[in-house]
């Protein structure tokens, strides 16, 4: 996943924005309301909710979800698929911060003259 901007946005913009309900994120992932449902159980993904009370996802969410799927159509279980999923976004969560580091350590040591 791309990483975060901390810049503001507006919502159409914004990655987190809950502008999907679950009947249009269910089409657009081509699976079920259930299926959607069932990754809020396993806590891959929590949708925000309406001032009615129906859920509202994220792009982002959406892109964890079409993961889901991909992982679940090859038979993979949702609690496994799950739990791959965040072990992936923890390593690139971790990846990322350790390139900023070497970024950092890179700017701070002293130039060799010549």
């Amino acid at each position: 996943m791309p990483p975060r901007s901390t810049r503001p946005v507006a919502p159409l913009d914004d990655d987190d924005y809950p502008a999907y309900t679950m009947g249009r994120a269910a089409e657009m992932l081509g699976t079920t309301p259930a299926f959607l449902r069932a990754l809020g159980e396993h806590r891959l993904i929590t949708p925000l909710r309406s001032e009615g009370g129906h859920r509202r996802y994220s792009r982002y969410q959406l892109r964890l979800a079409a993961r889901a799927r991909e992982l679940v159509d090859q038979g993979t279980a949702i609690e496994a698929a799950c739990r791959i999923i965040v072990l992936e976004d923890q390593l690139e969560e971790a990846q990322r911060m350790n390139e900023e580091l070497r970024a950092r350590a890179g700017e701070s040591r002293p130039k060799a003259s010549a």
